[in-house]
């Protein structure tokens, strides 16, 4: 039986379609619903909702089913809709009228939204942790070969001299903004909206600044109705941090597979990470970049599909927000393997020194030459002019 369920039996095909696989993404969620529900629980008993032996059965039962889903054993079937619903069956089933008292002073609108916030607050310190090791990653390259010069280009083409540290560095400084982006995410969705119901405030007394604390958001997201709203808004920052990440993998990924060509043979990917062709034996493919740059455009439209469901809804609750759940965890997913990949990646790269030696032709250092003539007195403009004449 569901949650609102009462006097009518709903539609099969409604039902399908109204859950879809909700209730299968919701097996990320059973630990932080059951988290959520033990700081709310103790929150209940402080204010003689619960007796204190009904509070200790509940807390006993939610860790109960943290421990079965740990095992891969507590299951979410398509009748139960969500996570919320299978975990309170549970403790009804086990602890009969103390189980049903539960639900007291909270929707499944602020219940859903605190388990989220706990999920997501534990991606991002996850995300952070492997860019950390990415940047690892490209120290060693900067460290190990910031004297090797290679050409730097602009408009695909030859134009001033750079190298595999300055190339490197790069990408360790945009790493190092990202995480002050995701950061700045993580710092915004720290907030928690337990105890506001459905959108708009509940009838009976609660104490909101225990549940926030037991489980560790910096501070209330005090507006209801904003709580709602913030809904879709905080999940497209979200992937909008991650879209950045991915977009310097993106970015990364063309730099390697070019350098990495035999026409420029200036970076080389050893065998084990390349994949071959069914037709041509001398192939080695580096299919797995190609898939790592696809990958930043899978991300940056789950942005996008979340901005364009949230838009020209209304304050408040809408159904269409449970859409965006899928394109989070996505998100989430992805972004994580990904920088994984790119990590390996990065620590079986090769750099060819002798060819990076043999592309500095001379042609890169016409601009230091006019600027040899700006150091003894020649305007820029006539230097200029003077180089490009040798060109």
């Amino acid at each position: 039986m569901k949650l609102w369920e009462e006097k009518y039996q709903l539609n099969e095909q409604i039902e399908s379609f109204t859950v879809d696989n909700d209730h299968l993404l919701d097996q990320k969620l059973v630990k932080y619903d059951c988290l959520g529900s033990i700081a709310h629980v103790k929150m209940l008993n402080k204010i003689g909702v619960l007796t204190k032996a009904e509070c200790g059965k509940l807390i006993m039962a939610l860790y109960e089913i943290i421990t079965i889903d740990g095992n891969g054993a507590f299951i979410i079937k398509q009748e139960d809709e969500d996570c919320h619903t299978a975990i309170e069956k549970y403790v009804v089933k086990k602890l009969g009228k103390t189980g049903k008292k539960i639900h007291t002073a909270r929707s499944r609108n602020d219940q859903v939204l605190t388990a989220l916030r706990l999920y997501y607050k534990d991606e991002i310190k996850t995300v952070l942790k492997l860019m950390d090791n990415l940047v690892e990653s490209l120290l060693v390259i900067k460290e190990k070969y910031i004297n090797v010069e290679m050409p730097g280009y602009t408009h695909m083409r030859k134009a001033m001299p750079s190298s595999v540290g300055l190339w490197a560095g790069a990408f360790i400084e945009s790493m190092k903004d990202n995480e002050i982006l995701l950061s700045n995410v993580y710092k915004l969705i720290d907030q928690s909206p337990l105890g506001t119901g459905t959108g708009y405030g509940l009838s009976i007394q609660t104490d909101r600044k225990l549940t926030a604390e037991l489980l560790g958001f910096k501070k209330i997201q005090r507006n209801p109705i904003y709580v709602q709203n913030s809904r879709g808004k905080f999940e497209s920052d979200i992937l909008h941090g991650l879209s950045q990440i991915m977009f310097d993998l993106n970015k990364m990924s063309s730099d390697i597979i070019m350098f990495s060509m035999t026409e420029f043979g200036y970076f080389e990917l050893p065998d084990e990470i390349c994949t071959g062709s069914s037709i041509m034996p001398q192939k080695k493919n580096p299919d797995v970049l190609e898939i790592i740059r696809a990958k930043y455009h899978q991300v940056v439209s789950f942005e996008f599909e979340v901005k364009n469901i949230i838009g020209n809804l209304i304050s408040g609750y809408n159904r269409d927000l449970q859409l965006t759940k899928k394109s989070v965890f996505r998100g989430f997913e992805i972004t994580k393997e990904t920088i994984s990949i790119m990590i390996l990646v990065l620590d079986k790269l090769k750099v060819n020194e002798s060819n990076c030696k043999k592309a500095m032709t001379k042609e890169l250092y016409a601009t230091e030459k006019a600027y040899e003539l700006v150091k003894k007195g020649v305007p820029f403009r006539e230097a200029y002019k003077t180089v490009s004449k040798e060109y």
